[in-house]
Protein backbone atom coordinates (compact mmCIF):
# COMPACT_ATOMS: atom_id res chain seq x y z
CA UNK A 1 0.00 0.00 0.00
CA UNK A 2 1.65 3.17 -0.89
CA UNK A 3 1.88 6.05 1.95
CA UNK A 4 4.40 8.17 0.14
CA UNK A 5 4.59 12.13 -1.05
CA UNK A 6 1.87 11.16 -3.94
CA UNK A 7 -1.30 12.45 -2.31
CA UNK A 8 -3.42 10.63 -5.36
CA UNK A 9 -1.97 7.42 -5.02
CA UNK A 10 -2.41 6.84 -1.01
CA UNK A 11 -3.77 3.85 -0.34
CA UNK A 12 -3.46 2.13 -3.88
CA UNK A 13 -2.20 -0.99 -3.63
CA UNK A 14 0.96 -1.56 -6.13
CA UNK A 15 3.82 -3.15 -6.62
CA UNK A 16 6.96 -2.83 -5.34
CA UNK A 17 8.74 -1.80 -8.68
CA UNK A 18 5.70 0.55 -8.95
CA UNK A 19 6.18 2.19 -5.67
CA UNK A 20 10.02 2.33 -5.63
CA UNK A 21 10.28 4.48 -9.13
CA UNK A 22 7.12 6.77 -7.89
CA UNK A 23 9.40 7.54 -4.68
CA UNK A 24 12.41 8.00 -6.99
CA UNK A 25 10.36 10.65 -8.35
CA UNK A 26 9.15 12.68 -5.51
CA UNK A 27 11.02 11.77 -2.43
CA UNK A 28 14.64 11.42 -3.52
CA UNK A 29 16.61 15.13 -4.57
CA UNK A 30 16.63 15.17 -7.81
CA UNK A 31 15.25 11.65 -9.10
CA UNK A 32 12.54 12.90 -11.36
CA UNK A 33 15.13 14.83 -13.36
CA UNK A 34 17.06 12.10 -13.56
CA UNK A 35 14.67 9.45 -14.63
CA UNK A 36 13.82 12.15 -17.28
CA UNK A 37 17.40 12.58 -18.37
CA UNK A 38 17.52 8.65 -18.76
CA UNK A 39 14.35 8.18 -20.64
CA UNK A 40 15.41 11.33 -23.09
CA UNK A 41 18.66 9.76 -23.52
CA UNK A 42 17.35 6.39 -24.42
CA UNK A 43 15.26 7.28 -27.15
CA UNK A 44 18.11 9.91 -28.46
CA UNK A 45 20.70 6.87 -28.23
CA UNK A 46 18.01 4.79 -30.27
CA UNK A 47 17.91 8.11 -33.23
CA UNK A 48 21.70 8.50 -33.39
CA UNK A 49 22.05 5.09 -33.94
CA UNK A 50 19.55 5.05 -36.58
CA UNK A 51 20.87 8.17 -38.16
CA UNK A 52 24.14 7.19 -38.06
CA UNK A 53 23.84 3.67 -39.76
CA UNK A 54 21.79 5.94 -42.40
CA UNK A 55 25.07 8.03 -42.81
CA UNK A 56 27.20 4.13 -43.33
CA UNK A 57 24.81 3.23 -45.87
CA UNK A 58 24.58 6.15 -48.25
CA UNK A 59 27.55 6.88 -48.42
CA UNK A 60 28.70 3.15 -49.18
CA UNK A 61 30.58 2.98 -45.74
CA UNK A 62 29.39 -0.13 -45.32
CA UNK A 63 31.50 -2.10 -48.37
CA UNK A 64 34.55 -4.22 -47.73
CA UNK A 65 36.68 -4.29 -45.50
CA UNK A 66 33.91 -2.60 -43.17
CA UNK A 67 31.39 -5.54 -43.91
CA UNK A 68 31.96 -6.93 -40.40
CA UNK A 69 31.22 -3.89 -38.86
CA UNK A 70 28.04 -2.86 -40.29
CA UNK A 71 26.89 -6.24 -38.88
CA UNK A 72 28.14 -5.17 -35.30
CA UNK A 73 26.36 -2.12 -35.88
CA UNK A 74 23.02 -3.74 -37.11
CA UNK A 75 23.26 -5.82 -33.94
CA UNK A 76 23.59 -2.92 -31.73
CA UNK A 77 20.64 -1.33 -32.88
CA UNK A 78 18.37 -4.66 -32.44
CA UNK A 79 19.98 -5.13 -28.95
CA UNK A 80 19.09 -0.86 -27.99
CA UNK A 81 15.99 -1.36 -28.95
CA UNK A 82 15.52 -4.49 -26.88
CA UNK A 83 17.06 -2.35 -23.84
CA UNK A 84 15.20 0.74 -24.24
CA UNK A 85 11.91 -1.82 -24.26
CA UNK A 86 13.09 -4.25 -21.09
CA UNK A 87 13.94 -0.37 -19.44
CA UNK A 88 10.80 0.81 -19.96
CA UNK A 89 8.66 -2.27 -18.93
CA UNK A 90 10.53 -1.96 -15.21
CA UNK A 91 7.99 0.49 -13.52
CA UNK A 92 5.13 -1.69 -13.52
CA UNK A 93 2.69 0.91 -14.25
CA UNK A 94 -0.27 0.75 -16.88
CA UNK A 95 1.19 1.91 -19.63
CA UNK A 96 4.30 -0.29 -19.68
CA UNK A 97 2.59 -3.66 -17.90
CA UNK A 98 0.05 -3.02 -21.23
CA UNK A 99 3.31 -3.38 -23.69
CA UNK A 100 3.99 -6.66 -21.34
CA UNK A 101 0.65 -8.02 -21.96
CA UNK A 102 1.42 -7.72 -25.59
CA UNK A 103 4.65 -9.27 -25.54
CA UNK A 104 3.06 -12.06 -24.13
CA UNK A 105 0.66 -12.19 -26.64
CA UNK A 106 3.18 -12.35 -29.45
CA UNK A 107 5.02 -15.23 -27.41
CA UNK A 108 1.92 -17.06 -27.36
CA UNK A 109 1.32 -16.65 -31.01
CA UNK A 110 4.50 -18.95 -32.36
CA UNK A 111 2.80 -22.31 -32.98
CA UNK A 112 2.87 -25.06 -31.05
CA UNK A 113 5.42 -24.22 -28.09
CA UNK A 114 4.30 -20.66 -27.46
CA UNK A 115 2.16 -21.27 -24.58
CA UNK A 116 5.30 -23.31 -22.94
CA UNK A 117 7.68 -20.19 -23.77
CA UNK A 118 5.32 -17.62 -22.16
CA UNK A 119 4.59 -19.89 -19.07
CA UNK A 120 9.03 -20.59 -18.92
CA UNK A 121 9.36 -16.36 -19.48
CA UNK A 122 7.02 -15.43 -16.47
CA UNK A 123 6.79 -18.12 -14.34
CA UNK A 124 3.89 -18.99 -14.85
CA UNK A 125 0.09 -17.37 -15.89
CA UNK A 126 0.79 -13.70 -16.67
CA UNK A 127 2.33 -11.68 -15.15
CA UNK A 128 3.28 -13.47 -12.46
CA UNK A 129 5.93 -12.22 -10.09
CA UNK A 130 8.77 -13.26 -11.50
CA UNK A 131 9.02 -11.08 -15.00
CA UNK A 132 10.33 -7.79 -13.16
CA UNK A 133 13.56 -9.39 -11.20
CA UNK A 134 13.84 -11.44 -14.49
CA UNK A 135 13.88 -8.25 -17.09
CA UNK A 136 15.72 -5.93 -14.40
CA UNK A 137 19.01 -8.35 -14.64
CA UNK A 138 18.61 -8.29 -18.41
CA UNK A 139 18.29 -4.56 -18.94
CA UNK A 140 20.93 -3.84 -16.16
CA UNK A 141 23.57 -6.72 -16.53
CA UNK A 142 23.13 -8.95 -19.67
CA UNK A 143 22.31 -6.46 -22.90
CA UNK A 144 24.62 -3.97 -21.71
CA UNK A 145 27.68 -6.22 -21.29
CA UNK A 146 26.67 -7.28 -24.78
CA UNK A 147 25.91 -3.90 -25.96
CA UNK A 148 29.56 -2.50 -24.68
CA UNK A 149 31.64 -5.83 -25.66
CA UNK A 150 30.34 -5.17 -29.37
CA UNK A 151 30.88 -1.31 -29.28
CA UNK A 152 34.52 -2.34 -27.98
CA UNK A 153 34.58 -4.42 -31.25
CA UNK A 154 33.49 -1.64 -33.46
CA UNK A 155 35.15 0.77 -32.35
CA UNK A 156 38.37 -1.50 -32.29
CA UNK A 157 37.33 -2.28 -36.04
CA UNK A 158 37.33 1.46 -36.90
CA UNK A 159 41.07 2.19 -35.73
CA UNK A 160 42.40 -0.66 -37.48
CA UNK A 161 40.17 -0.12 -40.97
CA UNK A 162 40.72 3.49 -40.36
CA UNK A 163 37.80 6.35 -41.08
CA UNK A 164 36.37 6.62 -44.49
CA UNK A 165 36.59 9.76 -46.40
CA UNK A 166 34.63 11.56 -48.65
CA UNK A 167 36.74 11.89 -52.41
CA UNK A 168 38.55 14.99 -52.44
CA UNK A 169 42.16 16.31 -53.76
CA UNK A 170 44.81 13.97 -52.00
CA UNK A 171 42.28 11.21 -51.02
CA UNK A 172 42.59 8.06 -51.57
CA UNK A 173 42.04 4.51 -50.87
CA UNK A 174 45.73 4.43 -49.35
CA UNK A 175 45.86 7.27 -46.76
CA UNK A 176 43.53 9.27 -44.65
CA UNK A 177 43.51 13.55 -44.46
CA UNK A 178 42.15 15.09 -41.90
CA UNK A 179 42.92 15.95 -38.41
CA UNK A 180 44.72 14.38 -36.05
CA UNK A 181 42.90 12.39 -33.35
CA UNK A 182 44.57 14.47 -30.60
CA UNK A 183 43.86 17.06 -29.58
CA UNK A 184 41.59 18.02 -32.47
CA UNK A 185 39.16 15.41 -32.79
CA UNK A 186 38.85 14.66 -29.16
CA UNK A 187 38.08 18.17 -28.43
CA UNK A 188 35.41 18.22 -31.30
CA UNK A 189 34.06 15.26 -29.35
CA UNK A 190 34.41 16.51 -26.08
CA UNK A 191 32.48 19.83 -27.05
CA UNK A 192 30.05 17.56 -28.84
CA UNK A 193 29.60 15.39 -25.97
CA UNK A 194 28.21 18.10 -23.39
CA UNK A 195 26.13 19.89 -25.86
CA UNK A 196 24.23 16.86 -26.26
CA UNK A 197 24.24 16.15 -22.30
CA UNK A 198 23.27 19.75 -21.90
CA UNK A 199 20.57 19.78 -24.41
CA UNK A 200 19.25 16.28 -23.09
CA UNK A 201 19.15 17.81 -19.49
CA UNK A 202 17.21 20.93 -20.63
CA UNK A 203 14.30 18.63 -22.40
CA UNK A 204 14.36 16.63 -19.27
CA UNK A 205 13.63 19.33 -17.04
CA UNK A 206 11.29 21.33 -19.32
CA UNK A 207 9.55 18.46 -20.87
CA UNK A 208 8.04 15.32 -18.93
CA UNK A 209 8.48 12.14 -20.27
CA UNK A 210 6.62 8.41 -18.87
CA UNK A 211 4.50 10.03 -15.94
CA UNK A 212 3.97 7.14 -14.29
CA UNK A 213 2.26 8.42 -11.62
CA UNK A 214 -0.89 9.40 -13.88
CA UNK A 215 -0.78 6.21 -15.14
CA UNK A 216 -1.03 4.14 -12.04
CA UNK A 217 -0.15 1.00 -11.06
CA UNK A 218 -0.49 -2.04 -13.61
CA UNK A 219 -3.94 -3.38 -13.93
CA UNK A 220 -4.46 -6.59 -15.74
CA UNK A 221 -8.12 -6.08 -16.41
CA UNK A 222 -7.22 -2.13 -17.71
CA UNK A 223 -5.49 -1.57 -21.00
CA UNK A 224 -4.91 1.76 -21.46
CA UNK A 225 -6.69 4.37 -23.72
CA UNK A 226 -4.42 5.37 -26.37
CA UNK A 227 -1.22 3.19 -25.35
CA UNK A 228 1.74 4.04 -27.84
CA UNK A 229 5.11 2.20 -27.78
CA UNK A 230 8.20 4.20 -27.51
CA UNK A 231 9.25 5.39 -31.31
CA UNK A 232 11.22 2.58 -31.95
CA UNK A 233 8.95 0.31 -31.73
CA UNK A 234 6.32 2.00 -33.19
CA UNK A 235 6.70 -0.05 -36.69
CA UNK A 236 6.49 -2.60 -35.23
CA UNK A 237 2.94 -2.02 -33.01
CA UNK A 238 1.81 -0.80 -36.96
CA UNK A 239 2.65 -3.93 -38.53
CA UNK A 240 0.59 -5.46 -36.15
CA UNK A 241 -2.20 -3.29 -36.69
CA UNK A 242 -2.10 -3.68 -40.11
CA UNK A 243 -1.59 -7.47 -40.53
CA UNK A 244 -5.04 -8.82 -41.91
CA UNK A 245 -7.10 -10.63 -39.28
CA UNK A 246 -8.44 -13.49 -41.20
CA UNK A 247 -4.51 -15.36 -41.05
CA UNK A 248 -5.33 -17.36 -38.06
CA UNK A 249 -6.11 -20.96 -38.66
CA UNK A 250 -6.77 -24.19 -36.63
CA UNK A 251 -4.15 -27.24 -37.56
CA UNK A 252 -4.11 -30.69 -36.16
CA UNK A 253 -5.89 -28.94 -33.30
CA UNK A 254 -3.21 -25.93 -32.54
CA UNK A 255 -4.44 -22.85 -33.47
CA UNK A 256 -1.85 -20.78 -35.63
CA UNK A 257 -1.89 -16.89 -35.02
CA UNK A 258 -0.01 -15.93 -38.00
CA UNK A 259 -1.78 -12.56 -37.98
CA UNK A 260 0.00 -12.04 -34.56
CA UNK A 261 3.20 -14.16 -35.20
CA UNK A 262 4.39 -12.42 -38.67
CA UNK A 263 4.01 -8.85 -37.80
CA UNK A 264 5.44 -9.27 -34.08
CA UNK A 265 7.80 -11.88 -34.24
CA UNK A 266 8.40 -12.53 -37.81
CA UNK A 267 8.77 -8.68 -39.60
CA UNK A 268 11.60 -6.97 -37.27
CA UNK A 269 14.20 -10.09 -37.64
CA UNK A 270 13.49 -9.92 -41.22
CA UNK A 271 14.18 -6.61 -41.79
CA UNK A 272 17.33 -6.57 -39.53
CA UNK A 273 18.43 -9.71 -41.43
CA UNK A 274 18.03 -7.86 -44.21
CA UNK A 275 19.79 -4.87 -43.16
CA UNK A 276 22.67 -7.05 -41.84
CA UNK A 277 22.97 -9.09 -45.22
CA UNK A 278 23.09 -5.82 -47.43
CA UNK A 279 26.65 -5.42 -48.18
CA UNK A 280 27.20 -9.04 -48.93
CA UNK A 281 24.17 -8.90 -51.49
CA UNK A 282 25.02 -5.56 -52.56
CA UNK A 283 28.74 -6.95 -53.24
CA UNK A 284 27.39 -10.01 -55.33
CA UNK A 285 25.06 -8.09 -56.79
CA UNK A 286 28.10 -5.40 -58.01
CA UNK A 287 30.88 -7.99 -58.47
CA UNK A 288 32.96 -5.91 -56.68
CA UNK A 289 35.27 -7.54 -54.19
CA UNK A 290 37.66 -4.49 -53.59
CA UNK A 291 38.53 -2.47 -50.45
CA UNK A 292 36.69 0.68 -50.61
CA UNK A 293 37.91 4.00 -48.15
CA UNK A 294 36.37 6.38 -50.16
CA UNK A 295 33.02 6.98 -50.13
CA UNK A 296 29.71 7.67 -52.12
CA UNK A 297 27.95 10.45 -52.79
CA UNK A 298 24.40 9.30 -52.61
CA UNK A 299 23.39 10.38 -56.10
CA UNK A 300 26.42 8.65 -57.24
CA UNK A 301 25.05 5.48 -55.98
CA UNK A 302 21.43 6.08 -57.20
CA UNK A 303 19.62 2.29 -56.82
CA UNK A 304 21.00 2.21 -53.25
CA UNK A 305 20.12 5.23 -52.49
CA UNK A 306 16.04 4.44 -53.85
CA UNK A 307 16.23 1.22 -51.79
CA UNK A 308 17.52 3.31 -48.94
CA UNK A 309 14.57 5.61 -49.33
CA UNK A 310 12.17 3.10 -49.88
CA UNK A 311 12.84 1.02 -46.60
CA UNK A 312 12.69 4.38 -44.58
CA UNK A 313 8.93 4.84 -46.24
CA UNK A 314 8.30 1.65 -45.41
CA UNK A 315 9.30 2.46 -41.82
CA UNK A 316 7.46 5.52 -41.49
CA UNK A 317 3.85 3.81 -42.93
CA UNK A 318 4.41 1.36 -40.01
CA UNK A 319 5.06 4.05 -37.07
CA UNK A 320 2.01 5.98 -38.46
CA UNK A 321 0.08 2.83 -38.38
CA UNK A 322 1.15 2.62 -34.88
CA UNK A 323 -0.93 5.80 -33.85
CA UNK A 324 -4.29 4.63 -36.30
CA UNK A 325 -6.25 5.17 -32.81
CA UNK A 326 -5.32 8.16 -31.99
CA UNK A 327 -5.77 9.61 -35.44
CA UNK A 328 -9.14 8.61 -35.88
CA UNK A 329 -10.12 10.35 -32.88
CA UNK A 330 -8.24 13.31 -33.32
CA UNK A 331 -9.50 13.88 -36.74
CA UNK A 332 -12.94 12.39 -36.72
CA UNK A 333 -12.30 9.67 -39.17
CA UNK A 334 -13.09 5.87 -39.73
CA UNK A 335 -10.73 3.42 -37.96
CA UNK A 336 -11.42 0.78 -40.71
CA UNK A 337 -11.45 3.69 -43.63
CA UNK A 338 -7.91 4.23 -41.87
CA UNK A 339 -6.33 1.01 -41.32
CA UNK A 340 -7.26 0.30 -45.50
CA UNK A 341 -5.61 3.23 -46.28
CA UNK A 342 -2.65 2.62 -44.70
CA UNK A 343 -2.74 -0.86 -45.93
CA UNK A 344 -2.86 0.37 -49.54
CA UNK A 345 -0.22 3.14 -48.95
CA UNK A 346 2.17 -0.01 -47.19
CA UNK A 347 2.30 -1.73 -51.23
CA UNK A 348 2.23 1.67 -53.49
CA UNK A 349 3.92 4.49 -51.33
CA UNK A 350 7.87 2.35 -50.95
CA UNK A 351 8.12 1.86 -54.67
CA UNK A 352 7.26 4.87 -55.58
CA UNK A 353 9.84 6.76 -53.19
CA UNK A 354 12.12 4.67 -54.96
CA UNK A 355 11.37 5.40 -58.34
CA UNK A 356 11.29 9.24 -57.14
CA UNK A 357 14.35 9.03 -55.79
CA UNK A 358 16.20 6.84 -57.99
CA UNK A 359 14.92 10.17 -60.43
CA UNK A 360 16.55 12.71 -58.40
CA UNK A 361 19.57 11.18 -57.69
CA UNK A 362 20.63 10.45 -61.68
CA UNK A 363 19.22 14.37 -62.47
CA UNK A 364 21.64 15.52 -60.01
CA UNK A 365 24.36 13.39 -62.05
CA UNK A 366 23.40 14.83 -65.11
CA UNK A 367 23.60 18.56 -63.54
CA UNK A 368 27.12 17.77 -61.89
CA UNK A 369 28.03 16.57 -65.59
CA UNK A 370 26.47 19.59 -66.99
CA UNK A 371 28.30 21.53 -64.26
CA UNK A 372 32.01 20.09 -64.92
CA UNK A 373 31.52 20.31 -69.28
CA UNK A 374 30.06 24.08 -68.94
CA UNK A 375 30.74 25.05 -65.69
CA UNK A 376 28.80 26.93 -63.35
CA UNK A 377 26.51 29.83 -64.28
CA UNK A 378 27.19 32.75 -63.10
CA UNK A 379 24.03 34.90 -63.93
CA UNK A 380 26.38 37.29 -66.45
CA UNK A 381 24.79 37.55 -70.43
CA UNK A 382 26.57 39.15 -72.76
CA UNK A 383 25.72 39.89 -76.28
CA UNK A 384 28.30 39.74 -79.42
CA UNK A 385 28.81 41.98 -82.32
CA UNK A 386 27.19 39.70 -84.54
CA UNK A 387 24.21 39.89 -82.05
CA UNK A 388 24.29 36.66 -80.25
CA UNK A 389 23.40 36.07 -76.75
CA UNK A 390 25.58 33.59 -74.23
CA UNK A 391 25.54 33.83 -70.59
CA UNK A 392 29.28 33.65 -69.29
CA UNK A 393 30.25 30.31 -67.01
CA UNK A 394 32.53 30.71 -64.52
CA UNK A 395 34.93 27.42 -64.29
CA UNK A 396 35.16 25.09 -61.30
CA UNK A 397 37.71 25.39 -59.18
CA UNK A 398 40.29 22.26 -59.23
CA UNK A 399 38.67 20.67 -55.71
CA UNK A 400 35.59 21.13 -56.96
CA UNK A 401 35.98 19.56 -60.19
CA UNK A 402 37.76 16.69 -58.27
CA UNK A 403 34.84 16.22 -55.94
CA UNK A 404 32.14 16.08 -59.03
CA UNK A 405 34.50 12.92 -61.09
CA UNK A 406 36.54 11.44 -58.94
CA UNK A 407 34.00 8.19 -58.44
CA UNK A 408 33.17 5.42 -60.73
CA UNK A 409 30.28 4.03 -62.71
CA UNK A 410 30.64 0.12 -62.30
CA UNK A 411 28.84 -1.60 -65.16
CA UNK A 412 26.07 -4.35 -65.27
CA UNK A 413 27.41 -8.11 -65.56
CA UNK A 414 27.00 -9.46 -68.84
CA UNK A 415 26.38 -12.98 -69.79
CA UNK A 416 29.02 -14.75 -71.52
CA UNK A 417 28.91 -15.45 -75.24
CA UNK A 418 26.90 -19.00 -75.79
CA UNK A 419 29.60 -20.79 -77.31
CA UNK A 420 33.30 -20.49 -77.03
CA UNK A 421 36.67 -20.29 -79.39
CA UNK A 422 35.87 -23.73 -80.49
CA UNK A 423 32.21 -23.50 -81.23
CA UNK A 424 31.23 -25.67 -77.89
CA UNK A 425 27.98 -24.59 -76.40
CA UNK A 426 28.22 -23.16 -72.73
CA UNK A 427 25.99 -23.60 -70.25
CA UNK A 428 24.85 -20.60 -68.98
CA UNK A 429 23.00 -21.18 -65.42
CA UNK A 430 19.75 -19.72 -64.09
CA UNK A 431 21.46 -18.17 -61.16
CA UNK A 432 23.89 -16.59 -63.89
CA UNK A 433 20.78 -15.50 -65.65
CA UNK A 434 19.45 -14.34 -62.58
CA UNK A 435 22.24 -12.65 -61.34
CA UNK A 436 22.70 -10.51 -64.76
CA UNK A 437 19.43 -9.88 -64.32
CA UNK A 438 19.62 -7.99 -60.89
CA UNK A 439 22.84 -6.36 -61.97
CA UNK A 440 20.84 -4.65 -64.56
CA UNK A 441 18.69 -3.48 -62.73
CA UNK A 442 20.90 -2.36 -60.02
CA UNK A 443 23.10 -0.45 -62.57
CA UNK A 444 20.39 0.57 -65.28
CA UNK A 445 20.36 4.07 -66.54
CA UNK A 446 23.78 5.30 -65.10
CA UNK A 447 25.24 8.42 -65.58
CA UNK A 448 28.76 8.06 -66.48
CA UNK A 449 31.83 10.77 -64.57
CA UNK A 450 32.71 13.54 -67.02
CA UNK A 451 36.52 11.84 -69.16
CA UNK A 452 39.55 13.84 -69.80
CA UNK A 453 38.48 13.55 -73.27
CA UNK A 454 34.66 14.84 -72.79
CA UNK A 455 36.01 18.15 -71.11
CA UNK A 456 38.58 18.84 -73.71
CA UNK A 457 35.97 18.62 -76.14
CA UNK A 458 33.62 20.74 -74.66
CA UNK A 459 36.45 23.69 -74.04
CA UNK A 460 37.36 23.15 -77.32
CA UNK A 461 34.40 23.20 -78.63
CA UNK A 462 33.24 26.42 -76.39
CA UNK A 463 35.78 28.25 -77.71
CA UNK A 464 35.55 27.48 -81.31
CA UNK A 465 32.09 28.38 -81.64
CA UNK A 466 31.40 31.16 -78.93
CA UNK A 467 34.07 33.10 -78.64
CA UNK A 468 33.14 36.96 -78.36
CA UNK A 469 35.58 39.30 -80.38
CA UNK A 470 34.71 43.31 -80.16
CA UNK A 471 33.88 45.30 -83.16
CA UNK A 472 37.54 45.76 -83.87
CA UNK A 473 39.72 42.16 -85.60
CA UNK A 474 40.86 42.20 -82.09
CA UNK A 475 42.13 39.42 -79.40
CA UNK A 476 39.20 37.32 -77.78
CA UNK A 477 38.17 39.29 -74.56
CA UNK A 478 40.64 37.58 -71.96
CA UNK A 479 37.16 35.79 -70.38
CA UNK A 480 36.36 33.90 -73.75
CA UNK A 481 37.54 30.47 -71.97
CA UNK A 482 35.11 30.51 -68.95
CA UNK A 483 32.26 30.15 -71.56
CA UNK A 484 32.24 26.73 -71.07
CA UNK A 485 33.86 26.44 -67.57
CA UNK A 486 37.52 27.03 -68.34
CA UNK A 487 40.51 27.43 -70.45
CA UNK A 488 41.45 25.28 -73.60
CA UNK A 489 44.79 23.96 -71.95
CA UNK A 490 44.30 22.32 -68.72
CA UNK A 491 47.38 22.82 -65.99
CA UNK A 492 49.27 19.94 -65.06
CA UNK A 493 47.07 20.49 -61.34
CA UNK A 494 43.65 20.10 -62.64
CA UNK A 495 41.60 17.12 -61.61
CA UNK A 496 42.19 15.01 -64.32
CA UNK A 497 46.36 15.68 -63.99
CA UNK A 498 46.59 12.90 -62.16
CA UNK A 499 44.33 10.47 -64.21
CA UNK A 500 46.27 11.19 -67.46
CA UNK A 501 49.53 10.41 -65.43
CA UNK A 502 48.61 7.27 -64.18
CA UNK A 503 48.42 9.02 -60.76
CA UNK A 504 45.50 8.38 -57.92
CA UNK A 505 46.35 11.02 -55.80
CA UNK A 506 44.77 13.89 -57.72
CA UNK A 507 45.88 17.66 -56.94
CA UNK A 508 47.44 18.09 -53.44
CA UNK A 509 44.79 18.08 -50.60
CA UNK A 510 43.91 21.32 -48.59
CA UNK A 511 42.50 22.15 -45.63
Amino acid sequence: IYNGSYVPLRGIAMSEAFKSTVDISFDVRGGLIIRQIHHWAALMFTVAITVHMFRVFFTGAFRKPREGNWVIGTILSLLAINEGFTGYSLPDDLLSGTGLRAAEGFIQSVPVVGSYMSYFLFDGAFPGEAIIPRLFTVHVLLLPAVIIGLFTAHIVLVAVHKHTQYPGPGKTNDNVVGYPMMPVYMAKAGGFFFIVFGITTLMAALVTINPIWLYGPYDPTAVTAGAQPDWYMGFADGALRLFPGWAEFEVFGFTLSLNVFIPSLIVMPLLYTIAGAYPFIESWVTGDKREHHLLDRPRNAPTRTGLGVMAITFYVILFFAAGNDLIAIKLGLSINDIVRTFQVLIWVLPPLAYWVTKRICMSLQRRDHDTVLHGRESGRVVRTAEGSFFEVHEPLSEQERWTLVQHETLTPIELTATVDANGVRRTITRRKRLHAKISGFYFADGVHPVSPAELAAAHHDGSAREAITTGQDSEPLHWVGQLHGGADERPETDAYASHENGVDAGPPASR
